[in-house]
């Protein structure tokens, strides 16, 4: 059965962040799938529109193995909506993947599943969540993965694939990647 990932954007999402970590995942064989705030699409930070992606309100937690949330100023809205936490408590309550990237670790950490962790965010969004904050990439602590900043997206994305799909498949996606 294959493994599926869910990704949660609205406006003002990380291009590099939310497409880089798809490209990935995707090439490492796992579903992945784009649930917008804004409804079918989402504009990124830089201009860029994703269409075709899948309204937020249809998400069903239950059949994802994995929860990526990337940053951007989009991290604002995510934080505030009372759907968005409910869907990041699922995912850590059942303690499945929960990964976040660059400002997304943020809106992990102020609702406190950074606490007593290591973890990672863009060094600017940094404040004190109670965990044990680390310069590098990307950072595995338990189910909850944390990378620093879009710079860091390849790390990031390789990290969560190997979460969700296994070492053997994160490595073969690298060499086919790196080597081919």
């Amino acid at each position: 059965m294959t493994k599926k990932v869910c990704m949660i954007v609205t406006n003002g999402f990380e291009e590099i962040e939310a497409i880089g970590t798809y490209a990935i995942l995707r090439r490492g064989g796992l579903d992945v799938d784009i649930y917008s705030l804004a409804g079918s699409e989402a504009t990124g930070r830089f201009g860029v529109t994703c269409a075709k992606l899948t309204p937020f309100n249809q998400i069903d937690t239950a059949h994802y193995d994995a929860l990526v949330i990337p940053g951007g100023p989009q991290f604002k809205e995510l934080e505030a909506d009372a759907h968005v936490q409910q869907t990041i408590r699922d995912f850590m309550d059942t303690g499945r993947i929960t990964a976040a990237i660059c400002a997304g670790p943020t809106i992990l950490g102020r609702a406190g599943y950074l606490k007593g962790r290591k973890y990672t965010c863009f060094t600017a969004m940094n404040q004190d969540f109670g965990g044990i904050y680390q310069e590098d990439y990307a950072v595995k602590d338990g189910n909850v993965i944390t990378g620093k900043s879009a710079a860091a997206t390849i790390d990031f994305a390789f990290m969560v694939l190997e979460a969700v799909a296994g070492k053997e498949t994160a490595d073969q996606t690298k060499k086919e990647i790196y080597y081919k």
